[in-house]
C-alpha cells in the first residue's frame, strides 16, 4: 500500500526528492527496490538486527555488529532539526558505499547511516539510497523529517481528533480526515501567525494547544469572564518558557561535555 501511495503521488506530479519511513517499510526489500526504480532517494529505519550486505553483497553483517565495531573517530554530533524544546543533537555514523543491493549497477550510493542518543546510547539504523551523491548533513536532516510528520500526527490525533473516526467507510474516513486535517492547520497557522511577534514577554510563545484551548474558552463555548480564561492562560505559557530554558540549559551542558 505504501509504494502504491508513493507511485500514485509521483505519477500526479508531487514534487519529492525524498522517502523517509519506519523499520516496517525499511526492512522490506521490496519497497527499497521500488523507490530506487522511481530514481528518489530514502532514508529507511531498520531493525538492529538487520542484515547488511557488504562487500557487493557477498557477506551480511548485523547493523548492531557494525556499530559496536565503529571507532570513536567514526562518530560526528549533529542536530537533526529544532524538535519542541530545542535543537535535537545526536552523535551520527556514516558509512557510505556499502549496503549494496541486488542491483548493484543501479548508478545511485547506498548507505548505511546510524544514530546514537548522545543521553542513552540507543541506537537507531537506516538503509540510505540516493540516485547522486549526497552529504551526511543532508541524510541526516531526511532523517529527522520523519520526527516533525509523527509530531503532527500525534498533534492531530490529540487536538482535533484524528483518530476518533470509527472507520466504516471510505469516503465518510476520507471527509473526516480532511475536515480534521484542515482544522489542524488553522491553528497550526494562527499558531505560526502569532510566533512572528519577536517581542519577549517571558511569555512561550503560542501553541497549537494553546490556540486551540483559547478558541474553545473564548468562541466556542460561553463564559462570564474572559479575563480569568486569559489569565490562566498567560500563567501556562510563562511556565512552560521557564521549563524550556531549564531544558535548553541542561542540553548545552550536555553538549559542551567531553
Amino acid at each position: 500500500m505504501a509504494a502504491d501511495m508513493v507511485t500514485a503521488a509521483l505519477d500526479a506530479g508531487v514534487p519529492a526528492a525524498w522517502v523517509a519511513a519506519d523499520e516496517a517499510y525499511g526492512n522490506s526489500s521490496v519497497f527499497r527496490a521500488g523507490l530506487r526504480e522511481h530514481e528518489i532517494g530514502y532514508v529507511l529505519a531498520v531493525s538492529r538486527s538487520h542484515l547488511v550486505p557488504i562487500d557487493g553483497g557477498k557477506t551480511r553483517i548485523r547493523a548492531d555488529q557494525i556499530a559496536a565495531d565503529l571507532p570513536a573517530s567514526a562518530w560526528q554530533r549533529r542536530s537533526a532539526g529544532a524538535g519542541s524544546k530545542g535543537p535535537r543533537f545526536y552523535d551520527w555514523a556514516w558509512l557510505d558505499d556499502v549496503c549494496t543491493d541486488a542491483d548493484p549497477d543501479d548508478g545511485g550510493r547506498h548507505s548505511l547511516l546510524i544514530r546514537r542518543n548522545i543521553t542513552t546510547g540507543e541506537l537507531a539504523f537506516y538503509r540510505c539510497w540516493t540516485p547522486r551523491p549526497a552529504t551526511l548533513a543532508q541524510l541526516v536532516r531526511v532523517a529527522g523529517i520523519r520526527w516533525s510528520i509523527e509530531e503532527s500526527f500525534q498533534a492531530a490525533k490529540s487536538q482535533v481528533g484524528l483518530d476518533q473516526h470509527q472507520v466504516r467507510r471510505w469516503d465518510s474516513w476520507h471527509r473526516f480526515t480532511t475536515l480534521a486535517l484542515a482544522a489542524l492547520a488553522v491553528l497550526a497557522i494562527c499558531a505560526a501567525d502569532a510566533a512572528e511577534n519577536p517581542a519577549d514577554t517571558g511569555l512561550i510563545k503560542l501553541t497549537v494547544n494553546e490556540v486551540r484551548r483559547l478558541i474553545n474558552v473564548c468562541i466556542i463555548r460561553t463564559i462570564n469572564d474572559l479575563a480569568h480564561r486569559l489569565h490562566w492562560s498567560g500563567w501556562r505559557r510563562r511556565h512552560q518558557a521557564r521549563a524550556r530554558r531549564a531544558h535548553h540549559t541542561r542540553r548545552l551542558n550536555l553538549e559542551l561535555q567531553p
